[in-house]
């Protein structure tokens, strides 16, 4: 059995290509077209593998397209338990401008799923024993917006620990009716949360808030090009951005979170996590497309890590 369970409710099929200019009307051709099992708990999944930790993932697929979802995942070191809905799985278009060096990603909502779907789901996640589990991705239409937060009230029960990275509805009803080891919202999607815009100082004070009223333990927020930060109770360490060069941002908070539970459950203390997480989504940005991160860039990265001035 894997310490880590990836969740990915709402996966897809990513196929990322370049073009020269993208304009309406045109046809737009396209080139170095590449195909890639993608959506959140799948990247993390694929991420903890690369940086040798032990996953399993939890997917939905269905369709002709979850066909090609399957085969694409059947060769990577991870176990996997698909549950199969009625619903082709989605696909996922990014576009890199070669013109602009700009990045257009067309993300459709996904298929829906039922309630057979979720108690094949919630029995899953029943089943499994490791100590983390990951809930990672949107909601898929049809399923509750108290999946997250049903999962997360189930793994404190058992003495696991869940980490989200969500948005929406769904990030809202699970901080606020559950508790979470740790949630990584972006800067936007803590507001979305709020319900209003954040300074750097709101946005610090938001998230402590929710360590002190214990919605979670830890909640690491990003910043894009700003950084990051991560609240506890012992206070906030801020990170500024490694200065990279950026190809694509595909996945870059897929790899934050990959990296901070790898390194938990490796028996890393949570600064050390927390600079991985910094390390591995600079390292997602180096890449093209969905490559994700290489494990040498995020080395090479974490060596030169330093916490920002508070």
């Amino acid at each position: 059995m894997a310490e880590i369970l990836c969740i990915a409710l709402n996966p897809t099929i990513d196929i990322s290509c370049t073009a020269e200019r993208v304009q309406p009307t045109h046809k737009i051709r396209t080139s170095s077209q590449v195909r890639s099992p993608g959506g959140g708990g799948v990247n993390v999944a694929r991420v903890i593998s690369r940086l040798g930790g032990e996953a399993e993932l939890l997917y939905c697929s269905g369709g002709a397209t979850g066909k090609l979802l399957d085969d694409s995942l059947q060769d990577l070191p991870f176990d996997l338990l698909p549950v199969q809905i009625d619903e082709p799985t989605r696909i996922a278009f990014m576009v890199a401008e070669q013109q602009s060096g700009f990045e257009y990603r067309f993300v459709p909502d996904g298929p829906s799923v039922n309630s057979e779907d979720l108690a094949s789901i919630r029995s899953a996640v029943a089943g499994f024993s490791g100590r983390y589990i990951v809930a990672s991705g949107s909601l898929p239409p049809g399923a509750p917006v108290d999946t997250y937060a049903v999962m997360a009230r189930e793994a404190c029960r058992k003495g696991q620990r869940l980490v989200l990275d969500t948005s929406g509805e769904a990030l809202k009803h699970t901080l606020d009716h559950a508790a979470v080891y740790l949630a990584k919202p972006s800067l936007r999607e803590l507001e979305s949360y709020i319900g209003h815009s954040l300074n750097e100082a709101g946005a610090r004070a938001a998230a402590m808030t929710l360590v002190e009223r214990g919605a979670a333990t830890y909640v690491a927020v990003s910043m894009g090009a700003q950084g990051a930060f991560l609240a506890s109770a012992d206070g906030v360490l801020r990170m500024s951005a490694p200065r990279v060069v950026v190809r694509s941002a595909v996945g870059a908070g897929d790899s934050f979170v990959a990296a901070m539970v790898t390194s938990f459950a490796a028996g890393h203390d949570v600064k050390a996590a927390f600079l991985r997480g910094m390390a591995a989504g600079a390292a997602a940005v180096m890449t093209e497309g969905t490559e994700l991160c290489r494990p040498e860039d995020i080395d090479e990265i974490y060596q030169h890590l330093k916490p920002a001035p508070q």
